[in-house]
């Protein structure tokens, strides 16, 4: 990998997570000497471009990541390496995409990046998969759900579902449901915690998820939660045309309020999700930047296969329980 920079080394994180991948970085190349010897992100930073050759025989692949090196080390660095595979990763910063066609614009090259959500025969489609898939889904959780509700109401006295208004398409506020998994009280319950254990409070601000959160119903509340099976209510509202089964999830407002203007803008354009490309890539590890990072990849990227291949590794990261607490 030529440059330790951020870029580089937020592609070797990936790499490193998603080893479906197929690539799996070995060292770093990088001509700022003060980071000759050093790791970054458990890989070593062996030494400056130059030595680039002597890595052909020990690598198949270079990945050339062009917004951590200076545009000299770059003139002349593309023709002169001969590894059997040459990854370039553009300086496009927040805009990397799947499916990214290449332009030849007279001579200049060019990345047409498109927004598949946003075109409005894609939103048709989504609808009429939504409703195919929802329905039977919706009829065989009502038991899971009876079980649940009555689990709930003997474990503390209140309403077995919990409503919040939350942001839906084109900023309208819409009613998200979720069975109860929390004590009434969980506002207060939350605050005391917090200023007893200033150390949650920093995880809290970045991640809006607690390991150990005083909030949660015993027994019933964790198995809920880790297993998602507390959004199944929403199930009704994918029927009714307010939320998709995929999409940017539906966040409380003072979750919304970390993200920039123009990406909240963008989340308004299309329909919140039960679930997301956040959900089975990162689910409660996954900070802002992140969430804001994968949500527009995925409205940009839409495609009925990735609404399925999402779909079906939600059901492993449920199963598994992966991320969520």
């Amino acid at each position: 990998m030529l440059g330790a920079g951020e870029t580089g080394c937020a592609l070797a994180r990936t790499l490193i997570r998603e080893p479906q991948l197929g690539l799996k970085p070995v060292a770093f190349l990088d001509n700022r000497p003060a980071v000759w010897n050093t790791l970054a992100e458990g890989i070593p930073v062996v030494g400056p471009l130059g030595l680039a050759p002597d890595m052909e025989r020990r690598a198949e692949a270079a990945i050339v990541a062009l917004a951590d090196l200076d545009r000299r080390d770059v003139a002349g660095l593309l023709h002169e390496l001969n590894f059997p595979r040459l990854l370039v990763v553009p300086d496009l910063a927040g805009v990397a995409s799947l499916w990214v066609n290449a332009r030849d614009l007279g001579g200049s090259l060019g990345f047409e990046i498109k927004k598949n959500l946003l075109l409005r025969r894609n939103h048709v489609l989504k609808h009429v998969m939504d409703r195919a898939i929802a329905a039977p889904l919706f009829v065989i959780s009502l038991p899971v759900m009876l079980v649940a509700a009555l689990w709930i109401y003997a474990s503390s006295r209140g309403p077995v579902f919990h409503r919040q208004m939350r942001e839906g398409i084109d900023g309208r506020r819409i009613a998200v449901w979720k069975l109860r998994t929390m004590y009434p009280d969980g506002d207060r319950l939350l605050e005391e915690w917090l200023e007893g254990h200033p150390e949650d409070r920093e995880r809290w601000r970045r991640y809006f998820k607690l390991r150990h959160d005083p909030r949660v119903l015993p027994v019933i509340g964790p198995l809920l939660r880790r297993t998602s099976l507390d959004e199944l209510p929403q199930l009704w509202s994918v029927l009714r045309g307010e939320m998709s089964l995929v999409g940017p999830r539906p966040l409380p407002d003072y979750h919304l309020e970390q993200f920039p203007g123009e990406f909240r803008t963008l989340r308004t354009r299309v329909l919140p999700g039960l679930t997301g490309l956040w959900q089975i890539s990162a689910r409660s590890e996954g900070d802002v930047g992140v969430q804001e990072a994968l949500d527009t990849y995925y409205i940009r990227n839409w495609s009925p296969w990735l609404d399925l291949y999402i779909l079906a590794r939600t059901v492993t990261a449920v199963l598994l329980a992966r991320g969520a607490y």
